[in-house]
């Protein structure tokens, strides 16, 4: 199949396209972000904004890259920025157009943020959510059809990996949480590290935390993505799963990705968390943090029930599938299945897709 993907040729939207191409299908990617300069002023008026007043430079970029084009399937990946004029062209362009978001635009955590996203909601033919709980407000807001997804783990970057005597040197650890600081988990980190848990913290703006003091010698500044990201989950026994309060999240991409790796998943105790692992079996849940830190002292103790559990974890994520060669294909079939006369024109060419070697 002929797909446009619209978004980042990195981070998990590259492993996505990746994912796409693996699978079979002929994968051309559209960067929107390359609409406007990057630079600190740019950065940040899209993130608060939504590039209010400059929004005219994204439709521009993407209306001439659109001209002569045509595919069978345009998916956008998040969306912040695609209006629904861009997504009309995309509809000249394509049969039938999907919008993934990971995030949560529904949310008013990030102001105005999603702007142009929701005015677009109506004109897409699936929107695809990893957040449950927003299904009904998506479709209050416009959406005709909305699916709900986990966030997957990727069969190439997510696996279990043998660390060399370097790697393994740098990224030994007891316990680690990778992830960038927001202000309701500087707090829970801190009071692990009071009570004693073995704890290292790699990720982004920890320097911004009120309790940055308390964690400087545990954090290793910097964002981890894919290999580096694999090692060093692999590295640790234990790795933290902590959530977005300002989402509201029930589980992250962490809650798959540290599983895969072949890691003990230990996360905050949601709905769904428990649908996903047992408790105590296959990932470990705690309600607060001094119970977190119970939880990893005894695991740390008993290293044959971490290797029990994290082998569990990672049968357990197999099992669910919970991968984006499995999600990837589910979307597609979903989002042509709203169109009868494109599924019986594209079935035989999709149904070849699908199936292709990876």
């Amino acid at each position: 199949m002929d797909i446009l993907y619209v978004g980042l040729d990195g981070g998990t939207s590259g492993q996505r396209i990746a994912a796409l191409r693996r699978l079979g299908h002929r994968v051309t990617v559209f960067d929107q972000y390359r609409a406007y300069p990057d630079n600190k002023f740019f950065r940040y008026w899209h993130m608060k904004t939504a590039l209010l007043g400059l929004d005219w430079l994204v439709e521009r970029y993407m209306l001439s890259k659109m001209r002569g084009m045509s595919f069978e399937l345009v998916f956008v990946d998040h969306g912040d920025l695609i209006s629904p004029k861009v997504i009309q062209a995309f509809r000249q362009a394509g049969k039938v157009v999907v919008n993934y978001n990971q995030d949560d635009p529904y949310s008013d955590r990030d102001g105005r943020r999603w702007r142009i996203f929701l005015k677009s909601l109506p004109s897409y033919d699936l929107v695809v959510t990893t957040k449950r709980y927003r299904v009904e407000e998506a479709k209050t807001k416009g959406a005709q059809r909305v699916l709900a997804v986990r966030s997957p783990a990727d069969e190439l970057i997510h696996r279990p990996v043998e660390l060399a005597a370097g790697d393994r040197a740098k990224y030994n650890a007891d316990v680690v949480f990778v992830g960038t600081w927001m202000p309701e988990r500087g707090p829970v980190l801190k009071r692990l590290v009071e009570r004693g848990v073995p704890l290292r913290i790699y990720g982004e703006r920890w320097n911004k935390a009120p309790e940055f003091e308390r964690l400087r010698s545990h954090v290793v500044m910097g964002n981890l993505e894919g290999v580096e990201y694999a090692m060093a989950i692999s590295g640790a026994k234990i790795a933290l799963g902590l959530l977005s309060k300002g989402y509201g999240d029930l589980h992250t991409t962490r809650s798959v990705e540290i599983p895969a790796i072949g890691t003990l998943f230990c996360a905050e105790r949601t709905s769904e968390h428990l649908a996903m692992y047992k408790d105590g079996e296959e990932a470990v849940f705690w309600d607060d943090p001094d119970d977190c830190a119970d939880k990893c002292l005894a695991l740390l103790a008993d290293p044959e029930q971490i290797r029990k559990i994290a082998a569990a974890g990672l049968a357990r994520v197999h099992d669910n599938g919970d991968f984006n060669e499995i999600l990837l294909p589910k979307i597609i079939n979903e989002a042509f299945r709203s169109d009868s006369n494109i599924l019986a024109a594209s079935s035989r060419k999709l149904a070849g897709s699908l199936c292709g070697d990876p």
